[in-house]
């Protein structure tokens, strides 16, 4: 295929690329809302919202920005809008989870989720190098 691929083409072709990955998707942080989801199952679309939901909790609810601001003026940094949490890596009983904030677009995070049996540094390392391809997509 010739040209620009499409985020929900790009998910897929990302989601090849990260060992025993089960689902990714991309999530815009500042409404919550799911943009793009490429999942190995079908899973009902509550469910998906739920994660879109969560995400956005995990990188910009209320209490982690009241973190965020409390470090940036104990160490007297200037609230430029700058995130600390940039990766959240999530072992659930059964899954390993990724959470990769954009460098070019942060207000947006890629998710991928994993089989438990998956290598972390492996899974970690694939997700982050199909960063920029998901970011060149938007």
């Amino acid at each position: 295929m010739a040209g620009k691929m499409t985020l929900d083409e790009t998910i897929n072709q990302v989601v090849t690329t990260i060992p025993e990955c089960l689902a990714g998707g991309y999530v815009d942080i500042t409404s919550g809302m799911l943009l793009s989801v490429k999942t190995v199952d079908s899973h009902p679309a509550a469910i998906l919202d739920l994660v879109a939901a969560a995400t956005k909790d995990m990188f910009a609810g209320q209490n982690v920005m009241m973190i965020e601001s409390m470090f940036k003026k104990a160490r007297g940094v200037a609230d430029d809008g700058h995130h600390y949490f940039q990766e959240i890596i999530v072992n659930s009983d059964n899954l390993l989870h990724v959470f990769l904030r954009g460098k070019k677009y942060p207000d947006y995070v890629a998710v991928f989720v994993c089989r438990k049996t998956a290598n972390l540094g492996m899974a970690l390392t694939k997700a982050r190098m199909g960063m920029p391809e998901i970011e060149l997509a938007v």
